[in-house]
Parts: C-alpha cells; structure tokens; sequence
C-alpha cells in the first residue's frame, strides 16, 4: 500500500513530462506559422474552453476562497501560465527543440534553491543525490559524453531565453504549495483565467506588428495538442504530484523531459540515438530511483 502511494504520484508526474516533451517539439514545429504569444493564447483559450464545464460547480462553490487569496492565485498564474510558455515559445523561435527540452535541466536544482530561500526547507539527502544524478545525465547527453565540449559552450540568444522561462518555472513550482485550499479543478480553472488575461494584449500586439498567423493542418493539430495534453493533462497531474511529493521531488521528474524528448525525435522527427543518450538516459532513472527510495523511507519513518 504504501508502494502504491509513492508511486502513483510519479507516475502521473512522469505523463506529464512524456506530454510536455511533446510541447517542446510542437512548439518548434510551429514556429514560424504561429508567433509565441499568440500559440500561448489559443493554447490556454482551448484548455480554459475544455476544462470550464468540469469546473464550474467548483468554482461556483470555492469562489470565495479564491476571491480572499486571489494575490497566490494571480502571481502562480501569470508565473506557470503567462510567463512560462510565453517565453518558452519566444526561445523555440532560436534555439532548438532539444536544447528547450535539456536547458530545463536545471529546474529541479533552481527549486531545491527557491524552496530553501523563500521557504527555509531544507531538502534531504535524496532529494540532493537524485536531482544531482540525474542533472550529470542530462549533462552527458548536452555533451555527447565529451567532457571538451565544455570549453567551446556557448549560451545562444534562444538558450538564454529558455533559461529565463526556467527560472520562471522553478518558481512556479515552488509556490505551488501556497495554493488555496479550492478544488484542483476550481484552482486550475483559475489560473488558466489569470494566464489567457495577461497573454491577450501580448497576442494582439505580435498580430497587429505584422507577425503572420498561418493555419495549415499541421498548425491546427499541434493548436489542439497543445490544449489537451500539455496544457489542461499535464498541469493537473503536475499540480497533484507537486502536492503529493512536495516541489523539490516532484520538480526532480523534469529531467525526465530530455529522456522522453530524445525518443520522441527518434521516433517522430527520424533522429538518431548515440551511446552517449543510453548513458544520460539511465543516470537520469538512477537518478529519479534515487528520489523514489528516499520518498519510501520517509513514508516509512
């Protein structure tokens, strides 16, 4: 039973990184029929259009609630809703879909870090030792497994953007634990909301710039994945890991993106994999296995 407990919530963290690896790819894909903003936009208008009537009775109910803590639930929204995927999708018009997927590498390491500085947690040994395997896995698949490589690395313009979005995710997920006691749906609903507010004016002002919109089958279907599966899926199974495990743990699955991302470009885009992905591919589950037996001993104790 309590095997059960520790691993249902990674399993539903682990969907929704199979899910968000496939936003990085579709995000690319798109990139230069749909500008960020405004892929941003259509994504969380479809994922708000969908969830609303699951939610309503929830927010009807939890209204007040989310009245007396909208501060939490504007800045959690315009943090992992606006910001996030709208800077996220700006760096994907310059750097790849693979370096978007390894530059978040970084993320369970910069929410260790926010949790320590605006909450005083203390993480524990393996949460340390798991998101510190897992990063040197990720890392050697950055650097083919070349440790020269390091001296010719250079942070491209797209790169240093993504890695604006990562700070801005790290903080996201850290102060998920300040949510209000609402309903997840109700919550979600909710921030959803905050982000497609904050994005209207950055659509409009890409469109009304001269940035074309073209819509072609291929456009209309990543529109509607990227509602679904990346957007109204992955948040909620996100949200509930995040409140199962705690932020430093469940942000430690991110890493689980690059992994999942590199069969993706195999499978879909023809990529080939190298010795170098099986290596960083297995220090990342070492890793990941490292943070599960510690969540099991702490069930334990």
């Amino acid at each position: 039973m309590t095997d059960r407990r520790t691993l249902r919530p990674y399993a539903m963290l682990a969907a929704a990184m199979l899910f968000w690896a496939g936003n990085a790819i579709a995000g690319r894909v798109v990139r230069d029929d749909i500008p960020p903003a405004t892929l941003s936009l259509m994504r969380w208008a479809g994922a708000l259009a969908l969830l609303l009537p699951l939610a309503w009775p929830h927010l009807v109910r939890d209204r007040a609630i989310l009245i007396a803590t909208w501060p939490r639930v504007v800045v959690i929204g315009l943090l992992g809703i606006a910001a996030f995927n709208a800077i996220y999708y700006f760096g994907l018009h310059y750097t790849t879909a693979s370096n978007g997927l390894l530059l978040q590498a970084l993320i369970p390491t910069l929410v260790l870090i926010c949790d320590r500085l605006i909450f005083g947690i203390r993480p524990g040994w393996s949460a340390v030792a798991g998101v510190a395997v897992s990063t040197i896995g990720v890392a050697f698949i950055v650097f083919r497994g070349d440790p020269a490589l390091l001296t010719g690395f250079v942070l491209s313009r797209g790169d240093a953007i993504i890695l604006v979005a990562v700070v801005v995710w790290a903080l996201y997920t850290s102060l998920l634990r300040t949510k209000p006691d609402a309903h997840p749906l109700a919550f979600l609903a909710a921030t959803f909301a905050v982000g497609l507010v904050a994005l209207l004016p950055l659509a409009v002002a890409e469109l009304t710039s001269g940035a074309q919109l073209r819509w072609t089958p291929t456009t209309v279907a990543v529109v509607g994945y990227v509602a679904v599966f990346p957007s109204l899926l992955s948040y909620s199974l996100f949200s509930a890991g995040v409140a199962a495990l705690g932020a430093g743990r469940a942000g430690q699955t991110i890493n689980l993106m690059p992994l999942f991302g590199a069969l993706l470009a195999a499978a879909l885009l023809g990529e080939t994999l190298h010795g170098y992905h099986a290596i960083g591919m297995a220090l990342i589950l070492i890793g990941l296995a490292i943070g599960l037996l510690g969540a099991r001993a702490l069930r334990r104790t």
